[in-house]
């Protein structure tokens, strides 16, 4: 006979056990206090010796489920710190606490949810450089809108990693095998777009000698992706607000109405809202389209990930170069504009002039340039203090980086007190553990 197991949470499980201990301790009590009122005699003595035996009984059910609940907790974390990538974690041997300490076991956990989330990264979205929080959490909403066929809106500043987020997308999706049909509403001409997007008749316009089937249909079944949308012509707009309602449409100088069966991935670097307002997008469309929407973080909002790009870069050259600690300076307080496309840029003209270190006079001169010019600043940063803030912060994820994680290696490599750093990691929400060596 096949045994069954009963699984009972310990969230019901312990208070259940004290509960009933209460309960029992009430019951011992009334009929100790009855027995002794009924013979005349004064509990107090019985009373004294029932607490005692309450209290025994509740340390021994308390130590007894620490020790189911907590033994397991606690060898986990001396496991984990005995491995490599977790032995000389900031925090962990130098503040004299032990597996049993909650707040060490809140960190060690931490660190090895984080580094759970980098190998998740890794192996899912290899195409996608970035173990920051910020991208972790854009993996994370990936995976939960891939599996259905909602329509999504990429929108984010041009060089983000749109594309490669719409590619991570249709990849992960039910409809991966089938068609996936890239355009970009930006880079064909008005005139031609609409015969790209449905298809033409033959002899529809002058030029068209053969019947053409357009993206749409040959999207059919699959998944499109249509970058720039808020590029795209008013006329346009509306044709294709009728292929996200009715799932049909004509081919230009047709008149037999075609169905298709397909996803829609867009994205923009525009302000939609704001193009609604002056009539340059359709309302109705970009309600549509935003059915789930996913913003890409700018590169400087992600500086923990700008060393593991300037690595992939560097492997894609083809040379062996390292950057040296001013240049990485340099790199990780810009504003980065361009965003991982001008980094891409500027990484792989270094490595032109570099023979084996990328140095702060292989840069551009945007970058290098100590007092950048009042329109630089304005571009880059809201004020004064952001712009330094920008640059404290690449700096500490430099030190970071060159300590492997460790906060007090980095402290030194700044010249400030480890506490101090501390509070800076704190302050600009520094994700120590991708920055550990692997």
């Amino acid at each position: 006979m096949k045994r069954k197991d009963f699984r009972i949470s310990p969230y019901i499980l312990i208070p259940v056990i004290f509960s009933g201990i209460s309960l029992l301790a009430v019951i011992v009590t009334y009929r100790i206090t009855s027995g002794c009122v009924e013979r005349n005699i004064e509990p107090v003595t019985q009373l004294l010796y029932l607490g005692a035996a309450a209290v025994i009984l509740s340390v021994a059910c308390s130590y007894l489920i620490l020790a189911l609940i907590l033994k397991p907790i606690t060898k986990f974390v001396r496991n984990a710190e005995k491995l490599p990538v977790l032995a000389q974690t900031p925090g962990n041997a130098d503040d004299g606490s032990g597996p049993e300490d909650i707040e060490h076991l809140h960190k060690v956990l931490d660190q090895v949810a984080n580094l759970l989330g980098k190998v998740e990264a890794r192996e899912l979205f290899p195409e996608i450089i970035g173990q920051s929080r910020a991208m972790r959490g854009i993996f994370g909403q990936i995976l939960k809108v891939a599996p259905i066929d909602s329509t999504v809106l990429i929108s984010g500043e041009s060089g983000t990693g749109k594309e490669l987020v719409a590619t991570s997308l249709y990849e992960h999706s039910l409809r991966k095998g089938r068609p996936f049909v890239k355009i970009n509403c930006v880079a064909i001409p008005e005139g031609l777009l609409e015969s790209e997007l449905f298809g033409h008749e033959k002899g529809a316009f002058t030029g068209a000698i053969a019947q053409k089937k357009g993206k749409f249909e040959l999207a059919d079944g699959g998944a499109i992706f249509l970058d720039e949308i808020g590029d795209m012509p008013p006329a346009t707009q509306a044709k294709l607000l009728r292929v996200l309602q009715e799932k049909e449409f004509e081919r230009v100088g047709g008149t037999q109405p075609i169905r298709v069966d397909v996803r829609f991935i867009t994205a923009t670097n525009k302000n939609l809202p704001e193009m609604i307002k002056t009539g340059a997008f359709r309302e109705d469309l970009f309600y549509r389209l935003n059915v789930f929407s996913l913003h890409l973080p700018p590169l400087r909002e992600r500086r923990e990930d700008i060393p593991f790009l300037i690595e992939h870069f560097l492997e894609k050259s083809g040379k062996n170069l390292t950057v040296s600690h001013r240049a990485m300076q340099l790199i990780l307080g810009y504003g980065w504009p361009g965003n991982i496309r001008e980094l891409q840029n500027v990484i792989e003209r270094a490595a032109v002039f570099a023979d084996k270190t990328i140095e702060a006079t292989h840069l551009p001169a945007s970058l290098t340039t100590e007092l950048p010019s009042v329109d630089g600043v304005f571009e880059h940063a809201g004020s004064l203090d952001e712009r330094l803030d920008e640059i404290e912060k690449g700096m500490i994820i430099e030190a970071l980086r060159r300590a492997g994680g460790i906060q007090a290696r980095a402290a030194q490599l700044l010249g400030i007190n480890p506490r101090s750093l501390w509070h800076r990691i704190k302050k600009y929400r520094i994700d120590v553990a991708t920055l550990k060596n692997p």
